[in-house]
């Protein structure tokens, strides 16, 4: 019988997974994290599935303990916490679940600049300590203004037609350009330099890739304007930390909504805190940035949460279940490496 071992389990999957792995799999459930820092349990290692979500590192050393690996159904759309140069020399196939937060993400980062602009998150503090200062609350109207659409496929184009609902300008930037946004959206497409320069706002919704690693560094943030507001519910490495902290501190960008950060994971996974050791100079730097970064007053910071909604998790895992099906029927859907 097939085993699949399903990590990053919250409970609100438990119920679906035993009704979908019952009698047809030997199936383990973990809440627990897959990666380097805790021993792999010796009843995973010969397991020919994984599923994991964005929360995992799968990297070299937690794959090659595995004896027959051969798919992982990833529980997410992003793939960059994966080795696939590792899996693609060991014939292991990786699957991600493509579309499942459209709606969720874009959604999200209208409600992340609609913060930062009206300063909700600022305001209930202040009011729920009793010290209002209506006049450090004047907030902006986001109808009129230029935002900057970083990354137009599925969620950028969501985020595109939500923004064409608030009035906005909407520039794009996208290796690819889409005729019907054009049409529907008014979306006019423009190199990054003129998008830094020219947008009021922008909102990150790229993959993670090479190219576009850090493409916010200290050179970005010098040419965006002193009043811009920056929204990522991307992926973390597409910002400097560093620079971002500085432009912030400077005031040579207005704030930022971020629900991805560099090195996240530091925050977010107790097997840190177990052993501070166990992290390298560059994550514990950006930890301490990370830090600092929730410090200041026009940030607001969320816990990568931007997908999680009940009707993103179902879709996410529909489409997981059906990738493994698929799979093992011998057809390979939705293939990332």
């Amino acid at each position: 019988m097939t085993k699949i071992v399903y990590f990053d389990v919250q409970d609100d999957e438990k119920d679906f997974l035993k009704q979908n792995n019952e009698n047809k799999y030997e199936y383990y459930l973990t809440e627990k994290s897959l990666n380097d820092l805790s021993e792999l349990p010796q009843e995973y290692k010969d397991a020919q599935i994984i599923s994991v979500f964005t929360t995992s590192r799968v990297g070299k050393e937690v794959l090659s303990q595995f004896s027959n690996l051969q798919l992982i159904a990833l529980r997410s759309v992003g793939f960059n916490h994966i080795d696939l140069d590792y899996c693609s020399e060991h014939s292991i196939v990786v699957e991600n679940t493509p579309n499942y937060g459209n709606k969720s993400v874009a959604e999200f980062a209208i409600a992340l600049l609609l913060d930062v602009c009206r300063k909700v998150t600022k305001s209930y503090i202040e009011y729920k300590e009793m010290n209002v200062n209506v006049q450090s609350l004047i907030g902006q109207e986001l109808g009129g203004k230029t935002i900057g659409i970083v990354g137009l496929g599925a969620i950028g184009s969501e985020f595109a037609r939500l923004a064409y609902g608030f009035d906005m300008n909407i520039l794009g930037f996208d290796l690819h350009q889409k005729q019907e946004l054009i049409e529907n959206y008014r979306v006019k497409y423009a190199d990054f330099d003129t998008l830094l320069k020219e947008s009021d706002f922008i909102s990150l919704h790229a993959p993670l890739t090479k190219d576009n690693y850090h493409m916010f560094d200290e050179a970005a943030f010098k040419k965006m304007k002193p009043t811009a507001i920056l929204i990522n519910t991307a992926r973390g490495e597409h910002i400097e930390t560093q620079a971002l902290y500085n432009a912030l501190s400077r005031k040579e960008i207005a704030g930022a909504g971020l629900d991805v950060l560099e090195s996240e994971e530091t925050i977010s996974d107790t097997d840190y805190l177990v052993d501070i050791n166990r992290l390298n100079e560059c994550a514990l730097k950006q930890t301490i940035l990370n830090t600092r970064l929730q410090q200041l007053p026009n940030v607001i910071i969320t816990p990568h949460i931007a997908y999680n909604t009940k009707e993103a998790i179902q879709r996410i895992l529909d489409t997981t279940m059906s990738n493994i099906k698929a799979f093992l029927d011998g057809v390979v859907e939705n293939n990332v490496n």
